[in-house]
This record gives C-alpha cells, structure tokens and sequence, in this order.
C-alpha cells in the first residue's frame, strides 16, 4: 500500500471523526437554544408563561381570531393586598401566595387554556372558543376560588382575592388592544368593589 492512500485512508477518518463531533456540538448548540427560549418565555418562580411568553400565545390567539372567527377572551387577573404581604409576613409568604394563587387559576381553567405570570401580583389567562357568558361565569368563579381559598403562612391565615376584567377578543383586535381593554375593565370591577 502506498504512503498516499495510508494519508488518504488517515484523511478519511479524521473527516469523519470531525463531522461526528461537530454534528454533536450542534446537537448541543440546539438544545441550549430550547433551553434559554424557555427561560426567556416562563416565569422564574412559577412554572408558567411569563410576559413575553404570554404575548406571543396572545398573538397567536388573535391570529387565530382574526382568520378563522373563534370566539376567545382575555382574563386580567391583579392579586389584591400582595404588597401587605409582602411588608408584614416577607417575600417568602409573598412567593407562596402567589404560588398559591396560580395554582387555583391553572385548576380552575381548561387543559387548553393559558395562564400566564405577567406582572409582580398579575396573571392573565386566554380562554379559547369561549363566549362572553363563559368568560364572565369563569372570571366569576376563578374570584370565588382564590376569595375561598385557605392561604396560611406560618400558622397565620392571610386572606387573598383578586379582580379580573374581562375583555372579547375581536375581529380587528391586536395583542395591546386586548391587554387595554381587560386592563381597564380590571380597574373597573377594582374600583366598583
């Protein structure tokens, strides 16, 4: 055997040799890519989406809406006394309400449906292929739950409720628009109360 198909032979292999690792690093690359898209789209204490990621399922939704004519809403949720809670009980009992609160809007929604961390005490949820008597029925009942619920912190019990305006996703809606308008008809039912 000549000493230039002994090269060729050692070439040859150190190609693949190459090709198998750097396909390894991509694979690598590609998994760390996933990873921070996740971070950059979900809260870092509640393993739900946070702003950024609930504005891109937002403007899905509207899309969606807006092709396709699906009824849908938008749940504003502000989790009422956070900062007494905060300020008496700590941070720590402050997390736990908000953990809490979550929870019971995560529970008492569809499978389907998403709720999202978008604020320090504020949640908002998208309702797909619901109406406006299905979106007024869970605001409703999502108040009840968390009003009803037992939220203890160190053997005290804290009380915890929420306000949640409700706004229709329309035809000619975009993603800020809705956010104002259950915004606004959260300071609404807020300050009827």
């Amino acid at each position: 055997m000549s000493d230039q198909v002994i090269d060729e032979d050692a070439d040859a292999a150190r190609l693949i040799e190459e090709i198998s690792r750097l396909r390894a690093l991509v694979a690598q690359l590609e998994t760390r890519v996933e990873q921070l898209d996740e971070l950059a789209h979900q809260d870092s204490l509640i393993q739900l989406p946070n702003r950024r990621g609930f504005m891109r399922e937002l403007e899905r939704l509207v899309d969606r809406g807006n092709r396709y004519g699906h009824s849908a809403a938008m749940l504003y949720v502000d989790l009422d006394g956070l900062k007494m809670i905060n300020d008496t009980f700590g941070h720590l009992a402050g997390d736990e309400a908000l953990i809490q609160v979550a929870q019971l809007l995560s529970g008492g929604v569809r499978r389907s449906d998403i709720v999202a961390r978008i604020g320090g005490d504020e949640f908002a949820i998208l309702l797909e292929n619901a109406n406006e008597a299905i979106a007024q029925e869970t605001a409703a009942r999502l108040e009840n739950m968390v009003c009803d619920c037992d939220f203890t912190h160190d053997g005290d019990v804290l009380p915890l409720s929420v306000a949640i305006g409700v706004a229709m996703i329309d035809g000619d809606d975009t993603p800020q628009s809705v956010m104002d308008r259950a915004d606004e008809e959260m300071y609404r039912r807020k300050d009827a109360a």
